[in-house]
């Protein structure tokens, strides 16, 4: 790996993503062509019909944020930013936990595109409810790692998939029917604009937690959400319409806690076409548990948590946040293979709000 990168912290509290974009068009060009390298050469060509569907879709749901996704496009004008902004596709790890009464969440963001570790970026944005900084690219206004101070700090992990079929090589194609049900069905807002929303709008732990459980939602996702006081902490379990919340295990992958057939555990990469249902619920499964079982101190032991099996071949960040503290710790990564951990490409970007 070449030397270690310095990642960008922004203020965006007057003009947010759209004048981020503005500013910095060659960084959000270089993010979308290292993303692109992960797809066959010839689906190139389709990125504009990909940006139509997907701009088809946003325009018809209930979210806020349409007007800046299209803002962004013109400004930067070439392809790939409406589907960026509608690939809800990450895969994680989180943990929501208490070290000497005071809340900590820690993730890891698992996805193939090379250049999410490389160009991710700090931004610090606001909104009616006060203050946050958002863990997030160029050109992206969702919201999938954010800490507001004195409020709460929240992460996304993609849920598990709804399986039609149990064959390995067929899950393409139910990722690609879940795809165009949402596409042709639902109109509700996608998940990580709904963070973002309330990272605005939301002034405390008990508010958050009530709209991330019952904002009807386009896609099924896992929300993970740590507050200031001791008890405030949760993970959120979500389908577009209902929510099962829990206080206690507060830690999350890529499955539900409790597992429900037909629903499967998230793979990605290499595993995609040759990874069974229990391997998929079996990798999910460890990492959750091997990350709720680490008893080191987020306080103290910056990222020590971040090994195999948390560490893969596509994690593309490490983040810790303690919203009491105001405290934001950020690495990126990226993979040289398919086959071992990624490794750090970025220096550790730190942001301590309190004293």
């Amino acid at each position: 790996m070449p030397g270690l990168v310095t990642i960008p912290v922004l203020d965006l509290r007057d003009g947010g993503p759209l004048r981020n974009a503005c500013e910095r068009p060659s960084s959000a060009r270089a993010l979308r062509d290292d993303c692109l390298a992960w797809f066959p050469r010839g689906s190139h060509r389709l990125l504009p019909v990909m940006d139509s569907l997907a701009r088809h879709w946003l325009t018809r749901s209930r979210s806020p944020y349409v007007a800046e996704v299209a803002s962004i496009a013109e400004a930067l004008a070439f392809s790939g930013i409406w589907f960026l902004n509608g690939s809800y596709q990450w895969c994680c790890t989180a943990l929501a936990r208490e070290e000497e009464g005071v809340p900590w969440l820690v993730r890891t963001l698992d996805w193939p595109f090379p250049g999410l570790g490389r160009h991710v970026e700090v931004a610090r944005m606001a909104g009616p409810a006060g203050e946050f900084w958002n863990v997030t690219w160029p050109g992206y206004v969702g919201v999938l790692t954010a800490m507001a101070p004195t409020r709460f700090a929240a992460a996304i992990n993609q849920a598990p998939l709804w399986r039609r079929t149990r064959y390995p090589w067929l899950r393409p194609y139910d990722i690609a029917v879940n795809g165009l049900h949402t596409w042709w069905r639902m109109r509700h807002i996608p998940p990580d604009q709904l963070l973002r929303q309330v990272c605005e709008e939301c002034a405390t732990y008990a508010e958050a937690k009530s709209r991330l459980e019952t904002t009807p939602i386009a896609r099924p996702v896992i929300f993970t959400l740590a507050g200031c006081l001791p008890g405030e902490r949760c993970v959120i379990e979500r389908t577009e319409e209902t929510f099962n919340t829990r206080l206690e295990l507060t830690a999350a992958a890529n499955n539900w806690l409790k597992p429900i057939e037909p629903w499967e555990a998230r793979v990605g990469g290499a595993l995609t076409l040759t990874c069974g249902y229990e391997e998929a619920a079996g990798n999910s499964r460890v990492r959750r548990e091997t990350l709720e079982a680490w008893r080191g101190s987020f306080a103290h032991d910056r990222f020590a948590w971040v090994v195999p099996p948390m560490l893969t071949p596509y994690t593309r960040l490490a983040v810790e946040m303690c919203a009491t503290r105001g405290l934001l710790r950020v690495i990126g990564f990226e993979s040289e293979s398919h086959m071992a951990p990624a490794q750090a490409v970025t220096a550790l970007r730190e942001i301590a709000l309190a004293a």
